[in-house]
């Protein structure tokens, strides 16, 4: 993991075309924007665990139906 310290109103920037920017800083909470193309996600990280969830779930119940249509 990189760490790194900026200040409100700094940016940092990933891949060439992702920008994450200090929007505000208001005690243990941070607010940030992030730029990106249309077609990168960009989820919370309890939503995107969440999403990886209930995708795994759907296979399970997509590939039991499936091994019931072979029978």
């Amino acid at each position: 993991m990189l760490a790194l310290t900026r200040k409100k109103g700094e940016s940092l920037v990933i891949n060439n075309n992702i920008e994450v920017t200090v929007l505000e800083i208001r005690g243990d909470q941070v607010k940030i924007g992030i730029s990106a193309p249309k077609d990168v996600p960009v989820y919370r990280k309890e939503v995107y665990l969440q999403i990886q969830e209930e995708t795994k779930e759907a296979m399970k119940v997509d590939n039991l139906a499936a091994l019931k249509d072979l029978f």
